[in-house]
């Protein structure tokens, strides 16, 4: 048996209203919104926090991790590698990264789900993720949202077993960005849905169902990827699933379309309301391809436990406070510029301190230090350490707020706090309003952008409320 072992999605907390995008630009209207990165996030962090969540209270580590994004930190620097290394994989764990397409997702899904059928891999991560530009003022700036989701691909303890999968491929020109353009465009929207997903999407979903030898009254849940929800709604009609859609209502009002990762954040939200016996259709299209799978929920979904998933990010929005905010946050208007810079070689060597968060632990006294020393603050011992793994959850023992550091959220609280477990870390804090951060205050670390100098993105670790 092959199929999903458990699951994770991550949906940014903040939130751009469609009324304050028709607001700016004079429209009328306006309903739902859009989720928004954090100026400190991008899909490489999004992707972490999915992962995490899919392998939250498992023992399990992945021997490879699938990546799929069409908006990558670099063009050409491995983001699955990267990621690979802050979730603390083994070394020897398979990484890969999938991208160019909207089907890149579902494409990574495949290529998992293969891998473990095949024998290549006993278990492979897989985490979609995007973070995608419209130009401002277009129709696209009120329907784009930014959002990650993983699963967990494996033979044992599986929550939800592939059944079948079938893949179309073409050429369809629907949305596109070519080298440089920072902005996504895309095509007549009646053009795509008549020729592009409806046919492509609705042959592949129909010869999945045919190739599982059941029909679209075996279906309890229907995911179907597309650009928007009536679209979605015309497909789940053709297919005979149309009210089996409703569940994913909550993401195109919250959310809206989240690129590659959409399929997996649907089936995601889809997996929260299952039960042992449901069978979930899952459709991902992109550029004239499409890519279908059938799974049926087993029993092991009631001993997986609960996921921070979907429903849970929803419930922890915050409304920008202005569109201007928003221009900030995606560099579209000028910041206060800032010159940082760090050593590439000293980021390599501080890899397993600041992206996969080790300190060290006193062999003679147990005392827990970080950053990680040569010398134990607790007795002294020198060059006595063991490495130790650090927990992510915490209490405020301190703080100070900043109103002079030049960021898109100024001020901001500068955070000390006691990690359950031991030891003491010094952070930003981030998701949130300073004003709220109060000593004895629930925290957790969260893996975001510091800043970029000399052409390089560097990551740490950020503090943000439970």
């Amino acid at each position: 048996m092959v199929g999903i072992i458990s699951y994770g999605a991550y949906v940014p907390r903040y939130r751009l209203s469609q009324a304050a995008i028709a607001r700016e630009w004079g429209k009328g209207g306006g309903r739902g919104e859009r989720s928004v990165a954090n100026h400190d996030e991008d899909s490489l962090t999004m992707a972490v926090e999915a992962s995490l969540s899919a392998l939250d209270g498992l023992s399990l580590k992945p021997q490879g991790l699938f990546l799929a994004t069409t908006t990558a930190p670099y063009a050409e620097h491995g983001t699955a590698g990267l990621a690979s290394t802050v979730l603390d994989l083994p070394r020897d764990a398979f990484s890969a990264d999938y991208g160019g397409s909207m089907r890149a997702g579902t494409t990574a899904l495949r290529s998992a789900l293969e891998a473990v059928q095949g024998g290549g891999l006993a278990s492979v991560l897989v985490a979609a993720t995007d973070c995608r530009l419209a130009e401002p003022g277009s129709d696209l700036e009120g329907v784009l949202g930014d959002g990650s989701a993983a699963l967990l691909i494996g033979s044992e303890g599986v929550m939800a077993e592939l059944e079948a999968c079938h893949s179309l491929s073409g050429d369809f020109v629907d949305t596109w960005r070519n080298e440089g353009d920072p902005y996504l465009q895309r095509g007549d929207a009646a053009f795509i849905g008549s020729y592009g997903l409806q046919r492509v999407a609705r042959d592949c979903a129909q010869a999945l169902l045919v190739k599982a030898g059941l029909t679209a009254a075996d279906v309890s849940a229907a995911v179907i990827s597309a650009p928007d929800q009536r679209a979605q709604a015309r497909l789940a009609k053709t297919l005979g699933v149309g009210e089996k859609v409703s569940a994913l209502d909550a993401i195109w009002g919250q959310v809206g379309d989240t690129g590659c990762s959409l399929p997996l954040v649907q089936l995601a939200a889809a997996l929260e309301k299952a039960g042992p016996g449901d069978r979930i259709l899952v459709t991902g299209y992109g550029g004239g391809g499409c890519d279908a799978f059938l799974f049926r929920v087993t029993d092991e979904i009631t001993r997986l436990g609960v996921r921070w998933a979907v429903e849970y990010w929803l419930a922890r929005k915050r409304e920008l406070p202005s569109y201007g905010k928003y221009l900030q946050f995606r560099k579209i208007l000028a910041a206060e510029p800032l010159a940082p810079y760090s050593s590439l070689a000293l980021s390599w060597r501080e890899t397993r301190q600041d992206l996969q968060l080790y300190g060290v632990r006193c062999r003679e006294c147990g005392a827990i230090d970080y950053p990680r020393r040569r010398v134990c603050l607790g007795c002294g011992a020198k060059d006595r350490f063991d490495d130790e793994k650090l927990s992510r959850r915490g209490t405020v023992f301190t703080f100070t707020v900043d109103s002079l550091f030049p960021s898109p959220e100024s001020p901001i609280a500068m955070i000390v706090a006691d990690l359950e477990g031991g030891g003491r870390f010094y952070g930003q804090f981030t998701d949130a309003d300073p004003r709220e951060v109060r000593i004895g205050m629930p925290v957790e670390l969260t893996f975001r952008r510091l800043h970029e100098g000399g052409g390089v993105v560097h990551y740490f670790w950020k503090f943000r409320p439970v």
